[in-house]
């Protein structure tokens, strides 16, 4: 069997009612002219939108096939006796051109009791926002089923959820039950569990292309909301050059920052899981195995988990979000 090397994917793109064309202005993706693009599903193992790699002599195969054959090469030894060939993280990025519709994923059990599916805990990496951005997460305070209901019978939910202003840098850690919503203006990373569950439940009364409101979940979301998530769950980042900076920690996903502007050489001999790079500014060339792959802003590379050391070279300062799935985690 041929050895692993540093692997890219080609990304699938979403067509969505709030979406724009940054992902293609600033990133160079294939969008539809005119198209409103909302998602970029960088990697992903979901059947029916299965990651297709692009580089290497695994070039043409899905990330659900790869999985199938290379097993614990590929995804670590610790992660597929958890989740067999299920890949467990999907990886997207979002341009929010307008604001997002208030939502709430299940966890684990209600999703696996009514779909089959994994929870989604998921976290956001700001990569810019507009003047006067926001992003909606949490309640405002300790809520009731009641008295949510009143205010979403009344048009008033947005009142009752977090309203926080952001920029650049900004992290968010949303975990399965909190209700949130990305305003318009935002352009993000997002790091979640493989599952495409979610339960929309206010969606600003807007309609569709054909002048129709959209389906909301509003007694699924019911089940699915934790009343007492009443923090905002913002994470202010401090990166230190050339320095791995720990943002988000939870059972599903481990992400730290990479700001560096030197070689690195990154340790992953006891991590036992694959690794995945998300670049956010400028490019860096990955080098493991006698390959040498360059990522530049706005794509994501992923690291077999029999990778022992990866050199990763900026080309000027570049950052990076480094992912993983890890053995052993307390939950923010």
């Amino acid at each position: 069997m041929s050895s692993l090397y540093p692997i890219r994917f080609r990304p699938v793109l979403k067509e969505t009612l709030w979406g724009g064309d940054t992902l293609g202005k600033r990133f160079g993706k294939k969008v539809k002219a005119g198209a409103k693009t909302g998602e970029s599903w960088e990697i992903c193992g979901i059947t029916g939108s299965s990651s297709v790699v692009v580089n290497g002599f695994l070039k043409g195969n899905t990330l659900e096939e790869i999985a199938e054959i290379y097993m614990d090469e590929l995804l670590g030894e610790s992660v597929y006796s958890k989740f067999g060939t299920e890949f467990p993280l999907l990886i997207k990025f979002i341009d929010a051109a307008d604001k997002l519709s208030i939502q709430v994923h299940p966890d684990d059990r209600l999703a696996s009791e009514r779909h089959h599916a994994w929870g989604k805990t998921e976290m956001w990496y700001v990569m810019d926002a507009k003047p006067g951005a926001v992003i909606h997460t949490g309640f405002r305070r300790k809520t009731s089923k009641e008295e949510y209901l009143e205010y979403l019978a009344g048009k008033k939910l947005a009142d009752l959820v977090n309203e926080t202003p952001v920029s650049a840098g900004d992290v968010f850690f949303i975990p399965a039950g909190m209700v949130h919503a990305i305003g318009a203006g935002v352009l993000l990373a997002e790091i979640q569990q493989t599952s495409d569950v979610t339960y929309r439940i206010y969606d600003w009364d807007r309609v569709d292309v054909s002048g129709k409101p959209r389906e909301m979940h509003t007694a699924l979301a019911l089940d699915a909301i934790n009343f007492g998530l009443d923090s905002n769950n913002l994470i202010k980042t401090a990166p230190e050059l050339n320095r791995t900076v720990l943002l988000a920690e939870s059972p599903w996903f481990h992400t730290s920052l990479i700001m560096f502007d030197r070689p690195i050489i990154k340790d992953y001999s006891l991590t036992d899981s694959f690794v995945i790079y998300i670049c956010t500014e400028s490019m860096a060339v990955v080098e493991w195995n006698g390959h040498s792959e360059e990522i530049k802003a706005g794509e994501t590379i992923l690291i077999p988990a029999s990778a022992d050391s990866v050199a990763i070279i900026p080309r000027g300062k570049a950052t990076l979000l480094e992912v993983f799935v890890p053995q052993k985690t307390k939950t923010i």
